[in-house]
């Protein structure tokens, strides 16, 4: 199964060598890895050109975005334009960030998932941080949720969905719209990825606001929405993310922003999440 990786990549010169040095390490690479440089000012460029230098199946590409910070939707504006000029006709594509380091039998694993299970839809490992000299799992979510960073997708599935949403929450409403198709997730616990910045470093209100219109925006419902982001806060340990989180709904609601779903798939979406919150309770 072909695979295709992209990885959009703003000022990764701390980390991205490493990650890069994984991706070369792998028992079976991807066929295809393409590193959208994203308005870098540091060695970026640079450090990923000199991969690519060395191996002909890495690709690098600058693109020139907004300079405004702008949480989900500028990373896939560029995955998408890394996405423009693959040519891999891909079995199997993903959107990876480039402070991550895989073990070296990564792909090699998730091709066998997706080998073995046709209806498989998307597949990832677990991320872990480094926490007072020992590396544990990062527990922004539970271990059988397919995180955004590392996770690979059927290419049935990639487009039956309409690829990637550009903002907050992209991350989360493929994996419900992969189920809604028919399709299964799964996460392997074998395979530990090496995360290098932990998830919410530098987030801001704004951000917090964001989450709280993404959930408006999948079709949560209130209620649903609230139980979500009092999740995320206690993860967190920041009370204001709720509230900030709870009137980024509102302000949603309010301005009538467009969804992220239809109707029938929001449906489906809040009975697969109470579902699930039934099934931790009892």
């Amino acid at each position: 199964m072909y695979i295709t990786i992209i990885i959009p990549a703003h000022n990764e010169e701390k980390y991205i060598a490493d990650c890069l040095h994984s991706f070369v390490q792998q028992t079976d690479p991807p066929e295809e890895l393409i590193i959208v440089d994203d308005n870098s000012t540091d060695g970026t460029f640079e450090i990923a050109s000199r991969f690519a230098q060395d191996h002909p199946w890495i690709t690098v590409i600058q693109h020139t975005s907004s300079k405004k910070h702008l949480p989900g939707k500028k990373v896939i504006q560029a995955f998408d334009f890394g996405l423009n000029h693959t040519k891999n006709k891909y079995d199997l594509i993903g959107k990876f960030d480039a402070d991550i380091i895989l073990p070296p039998n990564y792909f090699e694993q998730l091709r066998n998932h997706f080998k073995s299970n046709w209806l498989l839809g998307m597949c990832s490992g677990l991320l872990y941080i480094e926490k007072d000299g020992k590396w544990v799992y990062e527990s922004v979510a539970n271990k059988n949720h397919v995180r955004g960073p590392i996770k690979l997708y059927f290419r049935r599935v990639f487009e039956q969905i309409g690829g990637l949403r550009q903002d907050v929450g992209w991350d989360t409403v493929d994996v419900l719209l992969c189920q809604y198709h028919g399709f299964e997730v799964r996460t392997d616990d074998s395979l530990i990825v090496k995360h290098l910045r932990p998830t919410g470093h530098g987030y801001s209100t704004h951000n917090y606001r964001s989450k709280g219109e993404a959930l408006y925006r999948m079709h949560y419902g209130l209620p649903l929405a609230k139980l979500a982001l009092f999740k995320m806060a206690l993860h967190s340990k920041s009370p204001k993310l709720y509230f900030q989180g709870v009137l980024g709904y509102v302000q949603a609601w309010i301005k009538n922003l467009p969804r992220f779903v239809t109707k029938g798939e929001g449906k489906f979406i809040r009975k697969l999440r109470w579902k699930g919150i039934l099934d931790q309770l009892f």
